[in-house]
């Protein structure tokens, strides 16, 4: 019997064309920022610089999450939404957001990790949506 063997292929992409050709929407907003959607799901806004991806959806004004408990619900959440967490942006310093953030070095980026970035974020997504609804009920 002879033995299979497999050999990967490694081949490169641009960035929004691979997106594209897996089912995304992507609008470069300039200055390497671009806003990416599939489907029904919140924006993921994403920022390419000195060989880091940073990618950022934002959930919600933080003054919806008033309370103690719902922010301990959401720090609480990040030891089961890895690799994904939850944070506060407060670039609008009237108006805070918590939103969900990840980071990937360009360097030797494959499909599979870019792909999973987007997956872990829109599971992340929904779990912020179930605690919102328990929170605001």
């Amino acid at each position: 019997m002879a033995t299979k063997v497999s050999v990967a292929i490694r081949k490169s992409q641009e960035f929004e064309e691979f997106l594209e050709l897996n089912g995304f929407s992507v609008e470069n907003l300039g200055e390497e920022n671009f806003s990416v959607t599939r489907d029904e799901e919140l924006a993921v806004m994403v920022n390419v610089t000195e060989g880091v991806m940073r990618f950022q959806v934002n959930i919600c004004s933080t003054s919806t999450i008033d309370t103690k408990e719902m922010y301990f619900k959401f720090l609480d959440l990040n030891t089961e939404i890895l690799p994904v967490s939850f944070g506060v942006d407060s670039t609008d310093a009237d108006d805070p957001c918590l939103v969900l953030t990840e980071s990937r070095l360009t360097a030797d980026l494959s499909s599979d990790e870019l792909l999973g970035v987007f997956d872990s974020l829109e599971l992340a997504t929904d779990r912020a949506e179930e605690v919102l609804t328990k929170g605001l009920n």
